[in-house]
């Protein structure tokens, strides 16, 4: 170890619940033929979804994405759009 100190500032505030479940509403949210830049990408997607699934299951879509030419999150943002479109009777 070398003996220098890192001092870290303040432990920033934490948001309120309200705040943290209305970040990102109003924003509309659509699948882009070109995926954005990082930056967009913040201001577009602002949550984050995990589900598990078996290997296989993995292997098949990385797969499809890679034949479509897309990432895995594009084409499963795309699958959801279509299966819970905005306004429809699912939401």
């Amino acid at each position: 170890m070398s003996g220098k100190r890192v001092t870290f500032g303040a432990k920033p505030a934490a948001p309120t619940v309200d705040a943290w479940v209305q970040q990102g509403n109003g924003v509309e949210v659509a699948v882009q033929a070109t995926p954005p830049t990082s930056a967009a990408k913040a201001e577009i997607y602002t949550a984050r979804l995990t589900i598990d699934v078996t290997p296989e299951l993995r292997g098949r879509v990385k797969v499809a994405a890679f034949r479509q030419g897309v990432t895995v999150a594009e084409m499963i943002r795309a699958l959801l759009e279509t299966r819970f479109p905005e306004g429809g009777a699912d939401a």
